[in-house]
């Protein structure tokens, strides 16, 4: 028996099985690129400085020299930083999930297999939730505790999270940037009027006949100190002009102020989709460390009862155990105790980044649904082809750099077009009354004093700066092939992503069927093995094995689900599918 209880170890490895792949670790919260999909050779369109998503123009005056950069892109207008929450040390990939037959109903204490995201009510913050130790000291009667909220499901979570977070408050106020942007390019040809009102003073004395005749008193003449009754003077001026044709350029310029919000609402979907994907996969996280504890419960509880089966049969000198037996059983309970405390830690951060995804405030707590990471039924898998034409529909990616093309489009045309000039309406007038000089009233006489003047004409306004405007259609058609090329990138990246995706969850339903059936093959073993120590016909090397088979099987499954809810998760974000109908 000594020589096979080393075999153990085994079991002491895989007590945090269930939670290895499921633990959050706290350094990778933070700020940085957004998160990709898996492995580092996989180039994911999503990420911001993976791909550049579109550049748009200036959406200003046609003058304008500077196009502008869409922020949070790859363009040299900077970029978007976003929080990461790790899984097991890998990144969480962006998007919320997409599967939906049913919802989650489930409450604290119960236990049933899992089912996919359908549309929940919203979010309602929650009272305390899971002690990260066992023991734990109740709070006093006198202080008052938080009133229990219900506890989120998962369709709950996401949603919460998809409107919730900071990241797509921030996507929510670009978007209506674009949308000032679009309406400035609508009303480029509205008149500029520009007015100017004035009084001043004094004014010297200046009387005549106001026929422009000689003056009539004697301050009005010059040359001395006398200036009779001083005055004030008070003006007004004003013009403006109204663009009549201008080769297209202010129609081109509407047009590219149009898919400002096209591309700020693709944005804004691309983070909703990123923040949503994170939310699900913490709770599945979450869900993969509580089946961890139950597993380290039954593992405990097991080696407890083996324990005690040794200790009587030492008590008995029974040849069949030694004291050396005890002493490793004991051993291994307590590195049982050990990832406990591990996997407690590990299921209370999973809540934290929950909280933290679902914009929860830090008076409030978080709980959870209680969820079996393994499905009732088989959901169906879409094929890779039709995951890739779904993906080439719905990407918001893709929805984005089509707007951007086609506003560095309008801007190529509004530079081309700069060389010939604009066509207006002008109109100007010119106000003025002083109250110490007298008004003339032949048109002869000049009277800067009292004049009123005023007029409406057809002009024509532009610059001969050529090879400015050589260099600047340039830029604009050097621009737009950098997009056109960048456009290819996206596509093919997330052909490849998919395609990635894809393979990951066949091989991830491959596993969970396999392990699945090994996991119920070592339980029958394992009570095998039980029944016949106990009855004293099956020695240890039979307990051991049966007992590390059972632990490793345990925690493959758990995993394998896992994988399993988070590669459905994780191919409903690639392919660009909704959360739930009606979204």
């Amino acid at each position: 028996m000594r020589r096979h209880l080393d075999h153990g170890v085994t079991v002491a490895l895989m007590l945090a099985a269930g939670v290895a792949g499921a633990q959050l670790t706290p350094g990778s919260v933070g700020t940085g690129s957004s998160p990709s999909t898996g492995t580092g050779s996989t180039p994911a369109p999503s990420t911001p400085g993976a791909t550049p998503a579109p550049a748009t123009p200036d959406l200003g005056t046609p003058g304008s020299d500077a196009p502008t950069t869409v922020p949070g892109t790859g363009e040299p207008g900077g970029t978007r930083p976003t929080p990461r929450v790790g899984t097991g040390g890998r990144e969480l990939p962006p998007s919320p999930p997409g599967i939906a037959p049913s919802s989650i109903e489930e409450t604290p204490g119960s236990s049933r297999r899992g089912q996919a995201i359908s549309p929940a009510p919203a979010l309602e913050p929650s009272a305390e939730a899971e002690q990260v130790k066992e023991g734990v000291t109740a709070a006093p009667d006198s202080e008052e505790k938080p009133a229990r909220r219900e506890p989120l499901t998962l369709a709950q979570l996401v949603t919460r999270a998809r409107e919730a977070d900071s990241r797509v408050e921030e996507a929510t106020a670009e978007l209506r940037k674009f949308q000032a942007l679009y309406q400035q390019a609508r009303w480029a040809w509205f008149p500029k009027f520009e007015i100017t009102v004035g009084a001043g003073g004094p004014t010297p004395e200046a009387r005549n006949d106001g026929l422009g005749g000689p003056p009539t008193t004697e301050a009005t003449y010059k040359g001395d100190l006398n200036f009779g009754r001083v005055g004030v003077t008070m003006f007004s001026t004003g013009n403006a002009v109204l663009p009549l044709y201008t080769f297209g350029k202010l129609t081109a310029l509407e047009k590219a102020g149009a898919q400002g919000p096209v591309l700020g609402a693709a944005l804004r979907e691309r983070t909703r989709n990123e923040v949503g994907f994170q939310a699900a996969q913490a709770y599945f996280g979450y869900q993969l460390a509580r089946n961890g504890l139950q597993q380290i419960e039954e593992v405990s509880k097991r080696l407890e009862d083996a324990g005690q089966r040794i200790d009587r049969l030492l008590k008995e000198d029974s040849a069949q155990v030694s004291a050396v037996d005890s002493y490793k059983v004991r051993f291994f309970r307590q590195i049982v105790e050990a990832r406990k405390a591990e996997a407690l830690q590990g299921r209370q951060f999973a809540l934290a980044a929950i909280g933290l995804l679902a914009n929860v405030g830090p008076e409030d707590t978080v709980t959870v649904v209680e969820e079996d990471l393994e499905l009732e039924e088989d959901v169906p898998v879409p094929s890779l082809e039709q995951a890739l034409v779904r993906a080439e529909q719905s990407r918001p990616e893709l929805t984005a750099v089509a707007a951007g093309i086609a506003a560095r489009e309008q801007e190529v045309f509004i530079r081309e077009r700069s060389y010939y000039p604009d066509l207006g309406l002008a109109g100007f007038y010119d106000v003025r009354f002083t109250t110490s000089t007298t008004r003339q009233r032949t048109p002869f006489a000049f009277d800067p004093f009292n004049d009123r003047t005023g007029g409406v004409g057809l002009v024509m306004r532009g610059t001969f700066d050529i090879p400015i405007k050589d260099a600047q259609l340039e830029q604009a058609r050097a621009e737009l092939d950098k997009l056109r090329a960048q456009e290819k990138q996206i596509r093919a990246g997330i052909r490849l992503e998919v395609s990635k995706v894809h393979g990951e969850l066949v091989a991830a339903w491959s596993r969970a069927r396999a392990f699945g059936e090994a996991e119920r093959s070592a339980r029958r073993w394992v009570t095998a093995a039980f029944t016949a120590f106990d009855l004293g016909t099956g020695d240890t090397r039979d307990l051991v094995d049966a007992f590390t088979a059972y632990a490793q099987a345990s925690g493959d499954k758990g995993k394998s689900w896992h994988d399993v809810r988070v590669g459905m998760a994780a191919l409903a974000r690639v392919t660009g599918a909704p959360l739930a109908p009606g979204e």
